[in-house]
């Protein structure tokens, strides 16, 4: 009830009476007015005025679950909403929630981790009250060799919101699950399936981006940057969270009819910092470098081999010159 009420306020152009609330979610009117003192003690600004109602006139950096359903537009990504001031990890949470039964589309969101998660292993610093930490939920219908182009999902959507929101910013991808401003990080994904041979139980995509952070440990700080630093001003991270589940719910739709990414490649490959630079590939057989030349169709990398032949690569580490004091 209390994000319903504040997406109420939030909506009106004008004051809501109480009496309007009170008849339109079935409560009464102390069950309104404790809401509103809720939300007035969360920093929400809401003007009540005798004979006319509630008003909202200013709202906080909050992307506690009630805001952020309060906000969504979305059919089903992001439309319930797990919100925690501090957990370990959102993977790990979401993941414990999908074996209780979590919907489809439901997002997992903490104003800190305390064990934040990156690829192989490694740690994603994770401080309070600054940056976006979430996980959404998928259970697919498709097959599990399909899930891996989740991630490219994920990145194209990420990216298309920061280039919407902030024009000004020279938004890239990092092949196949960082985001950039200009060469330093500002997002990571980290994609984790529970299957079987021929059947995915759940998918995780845990995201992470870097909002109003303004310092970083020393041996990240050559290497990563944040919205804030880059913009030279406070960036409101609701707005991002949901423009992230905007673009995600449409980039899945379209790709759940094809089972591939051949309709966004170009869209992808835009923004793909790999693109026309030389490359290192950390294969298991051995490590090569080549130029890429984009994805294709199943979101596969393109290496152009010094010799003049063509490798496609799927997974693993890819390093870009120039990127992260490769030179």
């Amino acid at each position: 009830m209390k994000a319903d009420i504040l997406r109420a306020i939030r909506s009106s152009t004008d004051y809501i009476s109480g009496q309007e609330l009170c008849e339109r979610f079935g409560v009464s009117r102390t069950a309104v007015w404790k809401v509103i003192k809720q939300l007035q003690a969360e920093g929400y600004d809401i003007e009540a005025v005798t004979n006319k109602g509630y008003k909202l006139l200013s709202y906080p950096d909050n992307i506690s679950g009630c805001e952020l359903m309060s906000r969504v537009n979305t059919k089903w990504a992001g439309r319930k909403v797990y919100f925690h001031k501090e957990m370990e990890s959102t993977n790990e949470y979401a993941k414990y929630l999908a074996e209780e039964g979590m919907d489809h589309g439901s997002l997992v969101v903490a104003e800190m981790q305390t064990g934040g998660k990156g690829r192989r292993g490694r740690t994603w610093i994770s401080p309070a009250g600054q940056n976006i930490y979430m996980t959404l939920l998928l259970r697919p219908l498709f097959s599990p060799d399909q899930a891996s182009m989740l991630t490219l999902l994920m990145a194209v959507s990420v990216a298309e919101v920061l280039h919407h929101l902030h024009s000004d910013l020279e938004v890239k991808i990092k092949w196949p699950n960082d985001v950039l401003i200009g060469d330093r990080k500002v997002c990571g994904i980290l994609t984790e399936m529970d299957a079987e041979p021929d059947y995915i139980h759940h998918v995780v995509i845990g995201v992470g981006i870097n909002v109003n952070q303004t310092e970083f440990p020393e041996e990240i700080s050559s290497t990563a940057t944040s919205l804030r630093l880059e913009k030279g001003e406070h960036v409101d991270r609701a707005q991002i969270i949901l423009g992230v589940m905007d673009f995600f719910e449409y980039y899945y739709e379209i790709f759940a009819e094809h089972l591939d990414v051949s309709d966004f490649v170009e869209v992808y490959d835009s923004y793909l910092v790999n693109r026309g630079r030389e490359v290192r590939v950390l294969d298991p057989k051995g490590e090569f470098e080549g130029v890429a030349e984009g994805i294709n169709d199943k979101g596969e990398l393109i290496v152009n081999l010094p010799d003049g032949s063509v490798r496609t690569i799927s997974s693993g580490e890819v390093s870009v010159r120039g990127i992260y004091g490769y030179v």
